[in-house]
């Protein structure tokens, strides 16, 4: 039996009749309009282009308004941070809009990969984005290199801006001008003078949280017991974090400085910010508004800060390889393995029913013997009756004992000055140099290559005189804090009682430096200062 053939049934365009449908349909319009700074006369601009794009679209009967969006005072290198911008892209998405009004290119976007990026996803929804000043609408051929080339000249522009601001901020810090954020910094606010001003109840929070710190206590104890109080940190944000915690507690304006540029912006568009660790200059001024805390008492948590972050040890289960600080137990930081140098960890063995307390090497709780043969564990008691047998021992005899440990830690910490020329001699010869370069100077008026030799004896002599100053500076600043924690440690021990009883976490952290596991049956405790005592466990 013979099958018919396949036919092709031509079906003819109807153009007139689509056109016809598209007349009787109104296109529905969006506008989207923006100003870059919150300024007033810029305000009035923002109000003239909502009213202007509501009347035009309003009048023309093809068209119907598909809502008007605006930001004002926000960055155009950013889409992302124009929150009508992206609910604009949102209704386009959903197929509420056909056509988007806008009055420039560097109005929609200054950001070039932005611009693109948005324009082509429209276009594939097949909205059309006229931008009027340049006369572009994106659903034509050429649009595109027309806007590339809008785009480029309005982000060059914003990068120009974006430069000459840098460039003035970092003449004004130079210049010694301070810009300071009150919002976020706790304790202060701008006083009449337009310097910071205290707010008592807040700078005693602060002074509470510099003392709890010093005294062992974790950035997650300071919180908790912050908030067991009911303090609040913040009106319009009351709840502490471990990060505000750590802010308070490294910032130099709590002890009267200002650091300037300790973060930079390397890249307009992203306007990310980078810590500054040494590619841009910064600038400190000393002593620019009262302190809450004293100086030494900020170099003093600066160091303790140091102190815990070079303690921790290795873990396999932590998130960054390396054990957070413990502040619950003393020990936890202090009690270190003979064998491999890791630290011990507190642990809990339950078995019938019956809790034993010991200490381990984390090393062998997290590896087992494969890098730690032989380290013993530890019941808790007898390695603390140990500790405090050393301590009474070294504490029977004060007055040795304070004068044991100043005089090491004077011979360890207390740097050695050398040099044969002082301060004031350096300074003298310095204005003798600067004499005799302008009478030199005077002389060399006709003929300056001839005394080219002479000016640079004394520019060389000028340069080394100047670094031998600041050592010298330096060396004093050094030897002060060096003097203040001689001065704690003696005062810590004045203050300890002859004969300690009971375990006292506190005291622990004040005199004991380090207690090193030998074996099983012995321990070497050193205290603050470099004494080290060996001492028998007795079980």
């Amino acid at each position: 039996m013979k099958e018919d053939a396949p036919r092709v049934i031509k079906i003819p365009a109807k153009p007139e009749a689509t056109r016809q449908a598209e007349a009787r349909r109104q296109l529905r319009v969006a506008a989207y309009c923006r100003v870059s700074t919150k300024e007033e006369d810029q305000a009035n601009s923002y109000e003239v282009q909502k009213e202007y794009y509501t009347d035009k679209i309003m009048s023309n009967t093809a068209w119907t308004m598909a809502g008007i969006f605006a930001d004002k005072g926000i960055t155009g290198t950013s889409a992302k941070k124009c929150e009508d911008f992206m609910r604009m892209i949102r209704h386009c998405r959903q197929k509420k809009i056909d056509v988007i009004l806008t009055k420039s290119v560097s109005r929609f976007s200054r950001n070039t990969v932005d611009c693109l990026y948005y324009i082509r996803a429209l276009k594939q929804l097949g909205i059309a984005v006229i931008f009027e000043k340049e006369n572009i609408n994106s659903l034509e051929e050429d649009s595109e290199l027309r806007i590339t080339l809008s785009g480029a000249f309005a982000q060059s522009e914003s990068e120009s801006i974006s430069a000459n601001v840098t460039w003035g901020k970092r003449r004004a810090m130079e210049a010694g001008k301070v810009s300071i954020q009150y919002k976020k910094l706790y304790g202060y606010r701008k006083g009449e003078d337009g310097q910071p001003e205290i707010i008592p109840e807040q700078a005693e929070i602060v002074r509470w949280l510099y003392e709890r710190y010093l005294t062992g206590a974790s950035l997650r104890m300071i919180k908790e017991e912050l908030e067991q109080q009911g303090v609040k940190c913040f009106e319009d944000s009351p709840e502490w974090t471990i990060s505000r915690i750590r802010s308070i507690l490294q910032n130099e304006k709590y002890c009267g400085d200002v650091l300037m540029q300790k973060t930079f912006r390397q890249d307009f568009i992203n306007r990310k910010a980078i810590k500054n660790t040494g590619q841009l200059p910064m600038y400190l001024i000393e002593n620019h508004h009262e302190g809450i805390v004293s100086r030494e008492k900020y170099d003093a948590v600066q160091a303790e800060m140091a102190r815990r972050n070079a303690a921790k040890s290795p873990s396999k289960n932590a998130v960054t390889g390396m054990a957070s600080y413990a502040s619950k137990y003393a020990l936890s930081e202090r009690l270190v393995c003979g064998e491999c140098g890791t630290l011990y960890r507190r642990c809990t063995w339950t078995r019938n029913g019956e809790k034993r307390v010991v200490w381990r090497c984390v090393s062998r709780l997290d590896y087992g013997k494969k890098y730690c043969h032989n380290s013993p564990t530890l019941d808790e008691a007898p390695l603390q009756q140990a500790i405090l047998a050393a301590l009474n021992t070294a504490m029977a005899d004060k007055n040795s004992l304070i004068r044991q440990i100043t005089d090491a830690m004077e011979t360890e910490i207390i740097p050695f000055p050398g040099g044969t020329m002082s301060l004031g001699d350096i300074e003298r010869r310095l204005r003798e140099l600067e004499q005799q370069f302008q009478t030199l100077l005077e002389k060399a008026t006709d003929d300056p290559a001839a005394y080219g030799g002479q000016f640079k004896e004394i520019l060389d002599e000028q340069t080394l005189l100047k670094e031998r100053r600041s050592g010298i500076l330096a060396n004093n600043n050094e030897q002060a804090k060096a003097n203040q924690r001689i001065m704690d440690a003696a005062q810590t021990l004045e203050n300890a009682s002859p004969y300690i009883t009971e375990w006292d976490e506190s005291a622990v952290r004040q005199l004991v430096e380090t207690v090193k596991i030998l074996s099983k049956d012995e321990v070497a405790v050193t205290l603050k200062g470099g004494i080290e005592i060996c001492q028998k466990i007795m079980y």
